[in-house]
């Protein structure tokens, strides 16, 4: 049984582009999709669905939200399963709770308001730091296509190890047919030295060879066929994934486990989601 890739929607015309992302990842996968609107109030906010509807905001209603998404879900593919649901609650438990048996969740940023896409909202934060599966958000400067991306190109941020965020990488390019380019940052302190009699070279050359080996370690069990790229660059881990995301299709980075203080996102993932050119995908480590 294959588990279903779950979208959330909200009548806006960020989730609305989260719908034609969904869809055309689901199909890649060959997955049912389940698109899911969430809320507390049953009088609709927004004015994008409304407009598209011909009907004024207010009586606007959850069925018609679903109604209007599937039939963003279908426009390109006419023979995807396709189910839909409404739930009366929050918005972040609703999605939380159906990526316990989701293979991916997909969300947009902040649906409305004039700073739509710019932000990234609460619940999509919230889901992607906490949701038991791989998470998708949905930039709303992105041209909200997964398949044949306009730059063919997948990036990923790699650790010291093979991790779950490298493998889903590695299949997301497989079933894209596009490039991944793997990326490890390194720093150079600027109070290294190199009087240690044993050390040779200039201190950045040192850090940049430790970072080349790391990103061979996190790149072990790379399979065959994946056309895979290896970048080394100086700099932080923030500024060098988001540089790389204006080229990319599809920006990729891990989610530690939960420890003692909850769930890890990290500086990093919270920079990318916020700020990121392209999709975004938080993969909680598994191993």
């Amino acid at each position: 049984m294959y588990l279903p890739l779950v979208v959330g929607v909200d009548g806006s015309e960020a989730s609305l582009r989260a719908v034609d992302w969904a869809a055309d990842e689901a199909a890649l996968h060959g997955v049912p999709l389940r698109i899911v609107h969430a809320y507390l109030w049953e009088r609709y906010e927004g004015t994008a669905l409304a407009r598209e509807l011909g009907e004024p905001s207010e009586r606007v209603t959850p069925a018609d939200i679903l109604t209007a998404a599937a039939r963003h879900a279908r426009h390109h593919h006419t023979d995807l399963s396709v189910t839909t649901e409404a739930v009366a609650e929050e918005p972040e438990y609703v999605l939380l709770r159906e990526a316990r048996n989701a293979s991916m969740v997909i969300v947009g940023t902040c649906g409305r308001g004039e700073l739509t896409g710019l932000l990234l909202g609460s619940v999509s934060l919230t889901v992607a730091t906490e949701a038991d599966c791989p998470v998708v958000v949905i930039s709303g400067r992105h041209d909200h296509r997964a398949a044949g991306g306009r730059h063919g190109r997948i990036v990923v941020g790699a650790a010291d190890t093979p991790t779950t965020a490298v493998r889903f990488a590695y299949e997301e390019a497989l079933r894209r047919g596009a490039a991944l380019d793997a990326v490890r940052a390194w720093r150079c302190p600027t109070h290294d030295t190199v009087d240690h009699p044993l050390l040779t070279g200039t201190p950045e050359r040192l850090y940049e060879e430790r970072a080349v080996k790391h990103l061979e370690a996190a790149l072990a069990d790379a399979p065959a066929g994946v056309d895979l790229r290896r970048h080394t660059a100086e700099g932080s881990a923030r500024r060098v994934l988001l540089a790389a995301s204006h080229e990319a299709d599809l920006l990729i980075v891990g989610r530690r486990r939960p420890g003692q203080f909850g769930h890890r996102l990290g500086r990093v993932g919270h920079t990318v989601l916020h700020h990121a050119a392209c999709p975004v995908a938080v993969v909680p480590d598994t191993v």
